[in-house]
């Protein structure tokens, strides 16, 4: 395995689980890639996002949850009353409750003329988790499963086939015509697909828009990244391995076909399987070279474009800063023309909230972050990337005195990431949170699954069907580690419970 996200992780837990020999290998020296989490003068920051899907205790869609427990480990959660709240042009806010009543009464009484809209637009979303939420989540690309689960559930089979080449945006404007509303719509899915609904899948949408009141936002206490140490603690109990910084720079090929890895200092490691949890873009182009790569690779990438990075602040701020009532995620836009454009949204989180323990006593943590291309970080010298740095986390720091008056000087302790950070401490292609559309698609579609044009070799991670966010590639996770399982005949016969 190469890469230690959280879908390379639970492809490795799970495959060890099932009695395979595993390696991981991590250039890092922590695991959890963008889902993990680091200390620094006293606070625990999370490296990413901390508004966390998945981590419910029913069905089928609690993919963490159930990761966690199939290699007898459990993360303590505590539940968040809101998913975030939207602060967005012309004075629309909007706190998303994770009572589905709650939401639903406060946006009608925003737009009460679309009451109607409203309630149909979020049923058909239901009726998307309701399929998902049917049925084990397992490889798409296993008939023998696909038989197995079609018998079991045929009519969340049909209906999940039918939301497959069907995006937000269509589903939106057949029941909603105020332009506002569907740009609020837009925000819905920005918010953690960094697309508008034209271009974000419908099959995400009904997850993300239902699990937030079905299993809820939970965060795992102690950070984010508790959920990557357990995972790795499950991987061991198993019989698996990892290795920290151990940066492998190539995919062993002979005849064609995957046979090992060579590392960044000549070692070489053969396996009967390799697995990429680094992005396409990294696996076909530096682990594999474009003489080797597949056609379908060239396919995907005029299909999909990396998404920008993010200019990242990680605060320590004064408690005294903070209002009562203040929600642990919100999202910030001031003018609906910048929604797509660079430093645009921002997204904030402030986890000790809900947990007060990953701070000093009378502290908070303020995380801030905002889409940012690597192409306004390349070239800079020494000095004018420092200027830069600066100048730009200040901006910011004064666009969030909107919702925290008073913020400049409540701030203890302050780290800035830029897209150059992420492509440093991440190893992720150009820093990006992931791939994106490069054109309007039908749904998921065209996503790509785990296995690849190479025999041997298989991807895991947001470059593979379902797409970005825990949740979703820990369902890549589960496929690529059933796939697996499925070449090497290790899986049980019975679909999980």
């Amino acid at each position: 395995m190469v890469g230690a996200g959280i879908g390379g992780l639970v492809t490795a837990s799970q495959l060890a689980a099932k009695g395979a020999k595993v390696l991981v290998l991590e250039r890092y020296l922590i695991p959890g890639g963008s889902g993990g989490s680091f200390k620094r003068a006293g606070y625990t920051f999370d490296v990413g996002a901390s508004m966390i899907f998945g981590f419910g205790e029913k069905g089928h869609t609690n993919l963490l949850t159930r990761a966690l427990a199939d290699v007898g480990e459990y993360c303590e959660t505590i539940a968040d009353p809101a998913q975030l709240e939207y602060h967005l042009p012309n004075n629309l806010s909007v706190a998303v409750d994770r009572n589905y009543e709650n939401f639903i009464s406060t946006l009608i009484a925003k737009f009460p003329k679309e009451e109607n809209g409203i309630r149909a637009f979020y049923n058909a979303c239901w009726q998307v988790f309701n399929c998902l939420d049917a049925m084990p989540l397992l490889s798409l690309e296993d008939p023998a499963y696909l038989a197995k689960v079609f018998f079991k559930a045929p009519l969340a089979c049909l209906g999940l086939a039918r939301w497959l080449p069907i995006n937000v945006g269509d589903v939106a404007r057949k029941h909603i015509n105020d332009p506002e509303l569907l740009k609020f719509i837009d925000m819905e899915c920005f918010c953690w697909s960094v697309m508008p609904a034209d271009r974000t899948p419908m099959i995400n949408a009904g997850m993300v828009f239902s699990d937030r009141h079905a299993g809820g936002i939970n965060y795992p206490k102690g950070g984010v990244g508790v959920i990557a140490e357990k995972l790795v603690s499950g991987l061991e109990r198993h019989g698996g391995q990892i290795r920290y910084k151990t940066r492998v720079t190539k995919v062993l090929l002979e005849d064609g076909i995957a046979v090992g890895v060579q590392l960044a200092n000549g070692e070489q490691i053969r396996s009967h399987k390799v697995v990429s949890n680094a992005t396409r873009w990294d696996t076909f182009g530096a682990l594999i070279d474009s003489a080797h790569s597949p056609k379908a690779e060239n396919t995907w990438r005029k299909r999909y474009k990396p998404s920008p990075s993010f200019l990242s602040l990680h605060l320590g701020i004064d408690a005294a800063v903070v209002p009562p009532g203040f929600h642990c995620h919100h999202l910030l836009l001031e003018d609906w023309q910048q929604l797509e454009a660079e430093q645009g949204v921002v997204f904030v989180s402030m986890p000790t909230l809900l947990d007060p323990h990953l701070a000093p006593a009378g502290k908070h943590i303020l995380h801030c972050f905002t889409p940012s291309s690597m192409e306004h970080w390349q070239g800079l010298s020494p000095s004018l990337y420092k200027a830069k740095k600066a100048a730009d986390a200040n901006q910011l720091i004064k666009r969030l005195e909107a919702l925290l008056p008073g913020l400049t000087y409540g701030i203890s302790h302050r780290e800035v990431g830029t897209p150059r950070s992420h492509r440093r401490f991440l190893g992720r292609h150009q820093g990006s949170y992931g791939p994106i559309p490069a054109m309007r698609l039908p749904g998921l579609l065209p996503m790509p699954f785990n296995r690849t044009g190479i025999n041997g070799l298989y991807c895991v991670g947001d470059s593979c069907f379902p797409g970005q966010g825990l949740n979703a590639v820990a369902f890549s996770g589960f496929a690529c580690a059933h796939r697996i399982g499925a070449d090497l005949g290790i899986n049980p016969w019975a679909l999980p419970a």
